[in-house]
């Protein structure tokens, strides 16, 4: 990218804002933009709300004292109304002559009503790495917000949507995000992952972006899939090791394993480089096969992410998963013979859903469970952009953003309810399959039945509206591993 020309260097501050939680993933889209605007001349400074828990009040005092052109936030649609309003608020208030940017999955399908809500200045749609470094030069230059592709602004009293920038197809070119900038003691040291020992340290890389499908429950920044250079991966993974001591790499991708040749071709460059730690990656079904999770086992993979959703070829079809129910069984049996732990995930409530089902579903994953993480399942939330988003809105059963925002209390609840049952009878069985799936996992781990009981109670307390901010059986996993360990 080309450094930037203009009469002063633009200011840059990005904000992670906080998720309350002590488990906290590296912002990866931050990482790449604060390195394309360093590596066009900017000055680029981070506020981490989310590993410090700021609060609004201290983000407050540190605007006062501080001038920005452009101050960032990305954010999931499922923060919006927790966490994003009420950040937006002080933003607006302290930001003196800077423009609020807002970007990511939240914004991106909808930007004018996220604009309107939350009176941030600018909303970047898709990727916005080129978009972000147009932007930075079009403020300090006095340019033309109309000429900056791939963001949406407020023009005569409405919001202006330009056209899309193109998606950067050299990933290679990004080059690492800006790791520097980042509490970087604080991200490799926060999770804990099946197979971690006390010491271990692990970290998020980022190996492709895009999947080779379109489940209707997904929604993506941009189309198709691209790939970094395999080299490049490996090096990067080689200097996070000498760096930061990494010893255990997650693959954030959405689809690690696309093919068996890139696989091969990985697990070659891997061992002849010499870099070792354990692996944490994700797969589709349809790919997945023995010589492959040979291969995987063979370069350090201890944990494999799979989107099984559900064991009803009805609703695989409905959600254009494209694959089979036979295909699920045998990467979960495969997974299993080879002793790799594999994420079991499913989700329920798609159109075509009903008891039976969930109570497949629930079999399935008791089958297959190595038991490395306390698995449950969620009723599916259609977040703007996604095709059961634009489906719920067609069948009568949302209105739009605003209903959607409105509904939206938790992924653990239901915001649209597909199944035809009413809303009572589907928490009941959802608190039923989970009851199940604790207690099989306790019986199978700790024997500790009281820490069943009081998840099982915390998911009925869900449930029956009586709390709101309890995040799943996952996380309370993660954290109370996490105690365990350190």
């Amino acid at each position: 990218m080309d450094v930037m020309v203009a009469s002063k260097r633009p200011r840059v501050l990005f904000i992670i804002h906080d998720v309350y939680q002590e488990d906290n993933f590296f912002p990866m889209g931050p990482g790449y933009l604060t390195a394309a605007l360093k590596r066009a001349g900017c000055d680029v400074e981070v506020y981490a709300m989310d590993v410090f828990h700021y609060t609004n009040d201290e983000l407050a005092n540190h605007l006062d004292s501080s001038e920005y052109d452009l101050i960032c936030c990305g954010f999931m649609a499922g923060r919006f109304k927790e966490t994003i309003l009420g950040l937006s608020d002080t933003i607006n208030a302290h930001k003196k002559n800077a423009w609020f940017v807002l970007g990511g999955h939240g914004p991106s399908p909808i930007p004018e009503y996220v604009l309107t809500k939350t009176g941030a200045d600018v909303a970047a749609i898709g990727e916005a790495e080129l978009s972000i470094v147009e932007l930075a030069r079009c403020k300090v230059d006095g340019g033309d917000l109309a000429q900056v592709k791939g963001i949406a602004y407020h023009e005569n009293g409405g919001v202006r949507v330009n056209e899309r920038n193109r998606p950067v197809k050299d990933l290679d070119a990004l080059g690492s995000p800006a790791w520097e900038l980042f509490p970087m003691e604080k991200y490799t040291t926060c999770l804990r992952f099946p197979g971690m020992s006390e010491g271990d340290r692990a970290f998020a890389v980022l190996s492709n972006r895009g999947c080779i499908n379109r489940c209707n429950f997904c929604y993506r920044l941009e189309k198709g899939i691209r790939g970094r250079s395999i080299p490049g991966i490996i090096e990067e993974m080689r200097t996070l090791q000498e760096r930061y001591g990494i010893t255990y790499f997650f693959f954030i991708d959405e689809l690690f394993v696309s093919s068996k040749r890139r696989v091969k071709e990985f697990g070659k460059a891997l061992k002849e480089s010499g870099v070792k730690a354990m692996l944490n990656l994700e797969s589709r079904v349809d790919v997945f096969d023995e010589e492959i999770a040979e291969i995987l086992k063979e370069i350090g993979c201890v944990f494999i992410n799979i989107g099984f959703e559900s064991t009803s070829q009805r609703v695989l079809d409905r959600m254009h998963k494209n694959v089979t129910v036979e295909q699920n069984y045998r990467a979960a049996e495969i997974t299993k013979s080879m002793g790799i732990g594999v994420g079991l995930n499913c989700i329920w409530g798609e159109p075509g859903d009903d008891e039976e089902s969930l109570r497949s579903n629930v079999d399935f994953i008791m089958k297959y469970n190595l038991y490395d993480q306390i698995r449950t399942i969620r009723p599916v939330t259609p977040y703007p952009g996604c095709d059961l988003y634009y489906d719920a809105i067609s069948m009568g059963l949302l209105k739009g953003p605003e209903d959607f925002f409105e509904r939206f209390l938790n992924s653990d609840l239901l915001t649209v309810n597909f199944t035809g049952m009413p809303d009572k009878r589907c928490y009941e069985l959802l608190l039923d399959a989970n009851r199940r799936l604790i207690t099989d996992h306790f019986q199978h781990t700790s024997g500790d039945m009281k820490a069943a009981n009081s998840l099982i109670e915390k998911f009925r307390q869900l449930y029956a509206g009586e709390i709101t901010s309890f995040r799943g059986a996952r996380s309370d996993d993660s954290l109370e591993h996490k105690r365990r360990t350190l």
